[in-house]
């Protein structure tokens, strides 16, 4: 007996799969761009001998891979999730 999610069973499941594969691009997208920013900052900070900024540029880096390590892991956990089901 398989366990596995009836997708056809909701209305607009495939419209509802397209918008949350936009959202992690989108989450994707921008967290690489304030990965990029905040490194910048943070070079630059740290060059200028400004520390206060070095620090606040260095924690926006580490959130920027955090949410990008996030929407990833996100993806891969509910495949997981998904293939665990199909073998209980």
């Amino acid at each position: 007996m398989n366990v596995f999610p009836d997708f056809g069973a909701v209305n607009g499941s495939d419209q509802l799969s397209q918008v949350v594969g936009a959202l992690l691009m989108f989450v994707l997208i921008i967290a690489v761009l304030m990965l990029i920013v905040c490194a910048i900052t943070w070079a630059i900070a740290s060059s200028h001998g400004n520390h206060h900024a070095a620090a606040k540029a260095r924690t926006g880096l580490f959130v920027a891979v955090g949410a990008a390590a996030l929407a990833g892991a996100g993806v891969a956990w509910v495949n997981f999730l998904l293939n665990v089901g199909d073998t209980l």
